[in-house]
């Protein structure tokens, strides 16, 4: 049986502060990895079959593969600015390694293609503001169908200030149908100020297999191979971060959803609100 909350470091492994494969949340592709580094240190890694962005959450890196080597700037926190990123394929050797030391999430999907190791600039990362009102936040679209070419992974970090809701209204893609696709999906969480988040999860029809309703706090992850998740939220004065990790079986790499049919009717209401004045959070711009 799937577990669906991972509390902080329950799955280390070395320099790894998370390790979520599809073989351990018993799924086919979706899978994500936290690196941390002390300042001078590196670590080296085979990708095998899987796809991978390396990520900065706080700091910089450089990212060495298939003879390239990239310097990636990062950012002091997830909350503190937009950041660039480095792309690295299946079937290879990975040194990631930082001066000053950090933490790097290394989202990843398995993959058929082998595509070229690519720098992404923080520039190039398309940053959305989603919602409405209480329902507003900002989607940074870094790797997703529209802005980044990738095998089977699709990741997007989505921001959402104190006392809002995200991932609203809740909405599911586990069914291959016109209009959804079947994705995998994994957030990981990060909370300003240290504060709590909570999240929900849950299946309809018998025996309600999924049903989740968690605080959670950074480090902490929830792992959803189908059903309704939603909302997301953040609790008043703590500004919530999540990274979402998506793949699946589809040959045709696309984020479709479906809402679930008794919250729908919400996304309507947006017309007349304006977006939360707050956002966006985080721009290309390292706060100060």
């Amino acid at each position: 049986m799937t577990k669906h909350l991972i509390r902080s470091g329950e799955t280390a492994d070395g320099h790894f502060s998370l390790v979520v494969t599809p073989e351990s949340a018993g799924w086919g592709y979706s899978s994500l990895r936290v690196l941390e580094l002390p300042a001078g240190g590196s670590s080296s890694f085979a990708t095998g079959p899987d796809e991978m962005v390396v990520l900065p959450l706080s700091g910089g890196c450089r990212v060495e593969c298939d003879g390239e080597a990239f310097e990636v700037t990062g950012r002091r926190s997830v909350f503190s600015r937009v950041t660039d990123f480095a792309y690295v394929p299946r079937d290879a050797q990975v040194t990631v390694s930082s001066e000053a030391g950090g933490r790097f999430a290394l989202p990843a999907a398995r993959a058929t293609r082998r595509l070229p190791a690519r720098y992404g600039p923080a520039e190039g990362v398309s940053v959305e503001l989603r919602g409405a009102g209480q329902a507003s936040r900002q989607v940074n679209n870094f790797c997703n169908p529209q802005t980044f070419d990738a095998d089977k992974l699709i990741a997007v970090e989505v921001l959402t200030p104190g006392a809002n809701w995200s991932s609203w209204p809740p909405h599911k893609h586990d069914e291959e149908r016109e209009g959804e696709a079947r994705l995998e999906e994994v957030y990981y969480f990060e909370v300003d100020h240290d504060g709590p988040g909570f999240q929900r999860v849950y299946t309809s029809g018998p025996g309600r297999e999924i049903d989740v309703c968690a605080e959670v706090r950074s480090g902490d992850t929830v792992l959803i191979p189908h059903g309704w998740h939603g909302p997301s939220m953040a609790a008043p004065g703590y500004d919530l971060y999540y990274l979402n990790v998506m793949a699946g079986p589809s040959p045709e790499r696309a984020w479709l959803i479906c809402d679930d049919p008794a919250h729908a009717w919400v996304r309507g209401t947006w017309e007349d609100q304006d977006v939360d004045r707050r956002l966006p959070l985080t721009t290309t711009e390292e706060k100060q």
